[in-house]
């Protein structure tokens, strides 16, 4: 099923416990402001619902920062609001990142309508996660999976793979431990050090933190060899599913180009995926108290509001939909800007071993995703 022309929700909780060292994210330690926020956050949907007209939601998603930390009569406050205000289809996903040492709260969710959790376990090693700042043990990222697990239909989590240190037997050991823990969704994540966090200020002292690039791609390839043995497929660069049941649906329809709704402090959004006015990208005011002053001012929390050239759009569908292991559907690119791809450029990829084409789709041959963007970026005239 596509999903170019579905509706999705995506809500930013900036709060979070402690900061992780590795996190470039718009996040912030808690100082009081929570209801403040959630109010704020309930009046930008009523604000956002001016701009969408009559649509229903395909999917929420709850991400930040740790949307965990909210309770569940807040979750249930909000999801209520949702839809009421745009309304639902059939059996959407209603998905929420959580944090290993939150789950006393996991068997509640699925109460107030939760039926997807991505858990941040990162590693099983209570060293490694010391060493990525994370504040839970091992053995509560294992009880938090199989709690999850209880709670709600689908359950991914999250690991960090290539930080300096690290064997590839380990992580392998670690994507093994994954599987036999029964989750239907895996999404691995390279480490990478962000200028501005904790880690890129011990980096640029001379900290190795990261394995080396071409390190890092035995890793890579490590991922697909282990989880495909045990009957995962990847269906995008960092996302590993049992099933297609099992896959993101809100994570799809960013890929597949999409329309949703950012709200919350420094939430992105896109409106107008089948508009011949153009596409619309937003941006809400990123400071929480900010953002409470902008939705009490104009009447939603948007701070910065661009409607997308056609050039403009087509690069952001290329490095969308050529993360897919499915592809990039070339016609609908054209379909919804006007304009293609570089052919001159795609045939050099294609020489080259980097993408493959059939008759309707473009995509990443196994050499192709290791140079990500780079590839996708040669695409666009």
């Amino acid at each position: 099923m596509s999903l170019s022309r579905a509706l999705g929700l995506y809500i930013h909780w900036p709060y979070c416990a402690r900061i992780c060292p590795y996190c470039d994210f718009n996040v912030y330690r808690p100082k009081g402001a929570e209801d403040a926020l959630l109010e704020a956050i309930l009046d930008d949907m009523r604000g956002w619902r001016e701009r969408t007209g009559a649509r229903r939601l395909t999917s929420l998603h709850f991400g930040g920062g740790t949307p965990s930390l909210l309770s569940v009569s807040a979750l249930q406050r909000l999801i209520d609001a949702a839809g009421r205000v745009w309304g639902f289809v059939d059996n959407p996903e209603i998905g929420l990142e959580a944090n290993p040492n939150d789950s006393v709260v996991f068997v509640d969710y699925a109460s107030v309508g939760i039926n997807r959790l991505s858990v941040g376990v990162q590693s099983f090693d209570s060293g490694a996660l010391e060493r990525l700042g994370r504040d839970h043990s091992a053995a509560e990222a294992v009880a938090a999976v199989e709690l999850a697990q209880r709670a709600v239909d689908q359950v991914s989590l999250d690991l960090i793979y290539a930080w300096h240190g690290q064997s590839l037997e380990y992580w392998q050991g670690e994507l093994r431990q994954a599987v036999e823990l029964g989750v239907g969704h895996v999404s691995p994540y390279q480490l990478t050090i962000e200028s501005g966090t904790a880690f890129g200020k011990r980096a640029e002292r001379g900290d190795r933190l990261a394995l080396e690039p071409d390190d890092a791609a035995d890793f890579y390839s490590a991922t697909d060899e282990v989880l495909g043995q045990a009957g995962f497929q990847r269906y995008e660069i960092s996302n590993h599913a049992r099933n297609e049941a099992a896959q993101s649906t809100h994570n799809r329809l960013y890929w597949e180009g999409g329309d949703w709704i950012g709200i919350g402090p420094g939430a992105h959004g896109r409106l107008g995926a089948h508009s011949q006015s153009g596409r619309i990208a937003t941006e809400a005011a990123r400071r929480p108290g900010d953002y409470i002053d902008q939705v009490a001012t104009t009447g939603w929390g948007v701070r910065s509001l661009e409607t997308l050239s056609a050039d403009d759009e087509r690069t952001e569908r290329v490095l969308m939909g050529m993360r897919l292991a499915a592809g990039l559907d070339l016609a609908q690119v054209a379909d919804f800007t006007g304009l293609g791809i570089d052919e001159a450029e795609c045939r050099r990829m294609a020489e080259l071993g980097y993408v493959e084409r059939d008759q309707t789709r473009l995509k990443l041959t196994r050499e192709g995703q290791l140079l990500g963007d780079g590839v996708s970026m040669a695409l666009i005239p």
